[in-house]
């Protein structure tokens, strides 16, 4: 009888372990979320999330996760991310629920510049699979934080339109300020059917190649930028395409640091994107980062810049429509922009300028 029972209940135990993996968890609070992640579809409903508790979701590979409810970051955070989400093949699927970061809690004008200390950022995304239907509200800074692939980010919202005006901390400026919508680095990566308005870049690539950027809409920010200010790092193979710019600063942007080294960005193609509004420039290559316009720097390799189909840029009357501004045999022409179509502003500087097809200032 003993040896029987214990056969049995040996049986069971290995049962019950095989299908763990196929259970459903819930999360209704970060009490459950040690549990909920042992098993591969993963359902969260609406909570708080208390001031300085993460929110990290270490998911099985192969796990679908899908929100039911809104989630609120409580004021007070120190330090970021607010939520983190890691793992492999994984589809998550948030259904237009809201993510309220709280910025308006943090927002005085000055973002990492000083003033209040705000989280930052507000999403680190760490999968490979697909992340989609996420709304983000009010970002204290930057909104995501892309850092794997191969991944597909489909249909997010970034919206920070509140920080567009003044607070009582901002001193009569807007109070958001970094609240970048994508920061980007990684191999394979694609960001479409999204929407970000913000007050700085709506999607920066700093490292990575083949990554695509496709039918998003950007307001009042600093536009897509590719951002190379770190050494020996390569951004390369990318496709910015169907892409629109309402009153941001810029549109079109690639910009390396003065002192950046050994790095490269190449087979950059932009390729049927409109852009209105744009206040300072329409499409800005400069290797004088952080200025604008300063002295360049020589140390970034920047080739094969592409502009195909038809890419209307238009700029206020005060900015400048393009303005290229390379060190000395850094940028490596010859570059076709017979796709660019510019107006509404005034012809930008050109300085060290690699031979340009199908375009004129």
């Amino acid at each position: 009888m003993y040896a029987s029972l214990t056969l049995l209940s040996i049986l069971i135990l290995a049962s019950a372990t095989s299908a763990g993996s196929d259970c459903t968890g819930v999360i209704q609070s970060l009490n459950d979320v040690a549990s909920a992640v042992q098993c591969k579809t993963v359902n969260i409903y609406g909570f708080t999330v208390p001031a300085n508790q993460g929110f990290v979701l270490n998911l099985l590979d192969g796990t679908t996760v899908n929100v039911y409810g809104d989630i609120e970051f409580s004021d007070g955070f120190t330090k970021g991310p607010l939520f983190t989400v890691t793992g492999n093949d994984i589809t998550f699927n948030g259904n237009d629920h809201k993510w309220n970061g709280s910025g308006p809690s943090y927002w005085d004008g000055k973002g990492g510049s000083g003033g209040l200390t705000k989280p930052n950022p507000v999403m680190s995304v760490g999968i490979t699979g697909t992340f989609s239907g996420v709304y983000l509200l009010n970002s204290p800074m930057i909104a995501f934080e892309i850092w794997n692939g191969p991944l597909i980010i489909d249909g997010v919202t970034v919206d920070n339109r509140e920080g567009n005006y003044a607070n009582s901390r901002s001193d009569g400026v807007a109070a958001g300020r970094n609240t970048d919508g994508f920061d980007v680095g990684g191999d394979g990566i694609t960001i479409q059917n999204c929407v970000v308005i913000n007050q700085d870049d709506c999607i920066a690539i700093s490292w990575g190649t083949n990554i695509t950027v496709h039918n998003n809409y950007c307001e009042s920010g600093h536009g897509i930028s590719l951002t190379s200010s770190i050494s020996d790092t390569v951004i390369e193979n990318i496709v910015i395409s169907n892409n629109t710019f309402v009153d941001s600063e810029q549109a079109l942007r690639i910009k390396t640091s003065q002192t950046t080294q050994g790095s490269r960005v190449s087979n950059v193609v932009y390729t049927h994107n409109s852009a209105s509004g744009c206040t300072d420039f329409g499409v800005l290559i400069t290797q004088s980062y952080p200025a604008a316009l300063g002295t360049p720097g020589n140390g970034v390799d920047i080739s094969n810049v592409t502009f195909s189909g038809l890419n209307n840029i238009s700029t206020t009357s005060s900015a400048y429509m393009v303005a290229v501004n390379c060190g000395v045999d850094s940028c490596i022409g010859p570059w076709d922009w017979s796709g660019l179509a510019t107006d509404g502003g005034k012809v930008g500087p050109n300085t060290n300028c690699p031979e340009i097809s199908g375009f004129s200032y």
